[in-house]
């Protein structure tokens, strides 16, 4: 459109509202305080029109839906799970990058851990963690008859000694001076509990499957972090492929008995 044509459709605009949008001066305009209210009231609709549009404009073209998540989810949650999705909408490209990465760009859904998130969050499962080691360790440090027990192993930490010092404390003990070395990324944290290199604090729910096949197991019930989850987030625009990964990531998180 050219701008006369542009300037014509504004004014007509502010003719059908009954007040001025624009200051108009000899340097150009600029919007009133009723003009900027108004932008603002519309600018989200407008966003979703022209999303709506380039989905139906792309027709029948592979859509990608971005995925923004902590690395213990993709390693131990998604990847396991994600050739069902993709045997399910083999249409839809998955593209997965970490939560909080400045190299990506805007995901369509993020998933993180704590203990809220807001109104579009979906909490997927626990993040309650518990004693958990290699049955290997087991023999070779044990036996481990009560909690106390605990106290003379090599106790490794994911990021900090915090989550250890807080799972003593709920039984009246003290974190041991001198503790195991602390693992930077829960990754590797698990690569060297299965190693049987020591004891760490882990989420139950997140480590369901290794527990289930013997590679992990827990030697005690008492928990921390019984407030926090791992957490789906929605965009307020999401695509239609987005919405179905949603949905998916939700069903297989609930219906996997890991809440």
């Amino acid at each position: 459109m050219t701008a006369t044509a542009v300037s014509q459709h504004v004014r007509n605009l502010e003719a059908w509202l009954g007040v001025a949008l624009f200051e108009r001066h000899a340097r150009g305009v600029r919007l009133t305080p009723a003009g900027r209210e108004f932008g603002n009231t519309v600018s989200g609709s407008l966003r979703q029109i022209a999303s709506g549009a380039e989905r139906l404009r792309r027709g029948n073209e592979r859509m990608t839906v971005r995925l923004a998540s902590l690395p213990s989810v993709v390693a131990h949650f998604l990847t396991p799970r994600l050739p069902r999705f993709r045997a399910l909408h083999p249409d839809i490209q998955v593209s997965i990058s970490y939560s909080g990465s400045q190299h990506a760009s805007a995901p369509d859904i993020t998933i993180g851990h704590g203990i809220s998130f807001g109104e579009n969050a979906v909490a997927l499962f626990s993040a309650e963690t518990r004693p958990t080691c290699a049955p290997s360790y087991v023999p070779n440090a044990g036996p481990f008859s009560d909690e106390a027990s605990l106290l003379g192993s090599e106790l490794l930490h994911d990021d900090t000694e915090t989550a250890w010092r807080d799972w003593f404390a709920v039984g009246d003990m003290s974190l041991p001076y001198g503790a195991g070395p602390i693992f930077a990324d829960f990754n590797l944290l698990v690569t060297a509990l299965k190693a049987g290199q020591g004891i760490g604090l882990c989420p139950t729910a997140l480590l369901r499957e290794e527990i289930a096949e013997g590679q992990l197991t827990v030697l005690f019930d008492r928990a921390v972090d019984t407030d926090k989850y791992y957490w789906l987030m929605e965009t307020y625009d999401m695509t239609a492929s987005a919405r179905l990964l949603a949905d998916w990531l939700v069903a297989e998180a609930h219906g996997s008995d890991l809440t």
